[in-house]
């Protein structure tokens, strides 16, 4: 009876090489870069930008981004406060800052300054490594704009939630109290008379 099967040197290596086409083998990529994981002011994100005198300090600032991935489909938000990054997978988003329009300003748009990190390699032969795909603004009615240009990988903008000075805390609350007419309670209807002046009709008598 044979014994057990071995692997020999030659078929060995023929799978080791098949794995690290796949990405095994005990292969590691690179760890992310430090621009993509360390936490920073975002002036150290986005040089020259100058915050705006009016609304939330830019610290306070919650953004919330979408992610796709495209080979699953698999979509899922993102909420980072500014200096902050998340790593999905082989991906990192990280948000320098985010800003919206204040609410006596036409157009209104939300923008954020986003930086994008994606793990992969250039060829099968090449080993795992971190690639900047996208730094620079975004922007949530215009996502034509800046798009990231990658194959597997989509970010945009959602929201940013921020406050300026004279917002209620609840949006939603004084959009409610504005739709309600103020003063008494309006009259009932008058009820309709237009058939008022017309005889009325006898019924005839039992026969």
């Amino acid at each position: 009876m044979p014994g057990p099967a071995t692997l020999t040197p030659r078929p060995l290596a023929a799978l080791c090489l098949a794995l690290l086409v796949l990405g095994g083998c005990g292969q590691k990529g690179d760890a992310p870069p430090a621009e993509a994981t360390e936490s920073a002011g975002p002036s150290a994100l986005a040089s020259g930008m100058v915050e705006s005198g009016y609304g939330t300090p830019v610290k306070d600032r919650v953004a919330t981004l979408g992610l796709i991935n495209k080979r699953n489909n698999i979509t899922q938000d993102i909420v980072l406060k500014p200096g902050e990054s998340r790593r999905i997978g082989n991906v990192i988003v990280k948000l320098a800052t985010c800003e919206r329009t204040a609410p006596w300003e036409d157009p209104q748009e939300t923008g954020a300054f986003v930086q994008v990190f994606v793990e992969e390699r250039a060829t099968v032969q090449d080993r795992l490594a971190w690639h900047k795909v996208f730094s620079g603004w975004m922007f949530k009615n215009a996502p034509s704009l800046s798009v990231v240009e990658h194959p597997v990988y989509d970010v945009w903008v959602k929201d940013c939630a921020m406050k300026f000075p004279g917002e209620e805390d609840d949006p939603a609350a004084a959009a409610s109290r504005a739709a309600k007419p103020s003063g008494s309670k309006a009259p009932a209807p008058a009820p309709d008379t237009a058939g008022d002046d017309e005889a009325p009709v006898e019924a005839a008598p039992p026969q």
